[in-house]
């Protein structure tokens, strides 16, 4: 501990004090998360969608800000990884079934079997030593179950169809497909970031309308997740071929 002190005051203390922010901003997700299932038991969908959202931006950005200001040399005290982790099953597993229970999208009777499902897969989803590969895919179905949630509240679709899915997915997680990491990954990237970005920006746009949201942005969204599907299977097959 005292080497790690010592070693630190050597350090820019200018790119200490970035580093260790960028640790603070990643830790913030806890509390959009908390005050996410704050508005779930309140069935306050709008606020939920909102820390749902802030939560989702603060993942998206932490990483490629933790590379931008070296965490791992100026702040090597927090294993962000770790903490990455924590945040990650909180916001994407923890709320969404929370949600599942509380809100009316699943057969009555099922809700705490969808909630129980995605805790347990998504358990062993995020402890496999390799569920984010060396070349920066997720192994198996990376648990976006954030993203299925808000899309169950947005399409009103049966709730029988929202079983079928949610079930699909689980079973999803457990198959060794290679889900493309979009802001890592190093195969058409401007295209990727840029299409990214946009699905980001027209999602959060129709969402802060929500309950009033225009009905397109859904369906248009799913020009982007048929994209990241074909791109996140058609590479695999290049990789085992070199």
């Amino acid at each position: 501990m005292t080497t790690s002190v010592l070693s630190e005051r050597k350090l820019n203390p200018v790119r200490v004090v970035l580093a260790w922010g960028v640790h603070l901003f990643t830790a913030t997700g806890a509390i959009w998360g908390f005050l996410a299932v704050l508005a779930i038991f309140e069935q306050n969908w709008r606020a939920m969608i909102l820390w749902m959202v802030i939560a989702m931006l603060v993942d998206g950005f932490d990483g490629m800000l933790a590379r931008w200001a070296d965490v791992k040399k100026y702040a090597n005290g927090i294993d962000g990884a770790l903490l990455d982790n924590i945040l990650d099953y909180l916001n994407y597993v923890v709320v969404p079934a929370l949600f599942l229970v509380k809100a009316d999208v699943l057969p009555n009777g099922l809700q705490m079997l969808g909630a129980f499902s995605i805790l347990i897969t998504s358990a062993y989803q995020f402890t496999q030593t390799d569920a984010k590969t060396d070349d920066h895919h997720f192994k198996g179905f990376p648990s976006y179950w954030n993203v299925a949630a808000l899309y169950m509240l947005l399409m009103g679709l049966p709730v029988w169809v929202n079983f079928g899915f949610l079930m699909l997915f689980n079973v999803l997680v457990f198959i060794p497909i290679k889900y493309i990491y979009p802001t890592r990954n190093t195969y058409l990237r401007r295209l990727t970031l840029g299409l990214t970005f946009l699905y980001g920006a027209i999602g959060i746009w129709g969402l802060i309308q929500y309950p009033d949201h225009p009905q397109w942005v859904v369906w248009v969204s799913f020009v982007y997740i048929g994209y990241y599907l074909v791109l996140s299977v058609i590479p695999k097959n290049k990789t085992h071929a070199h």
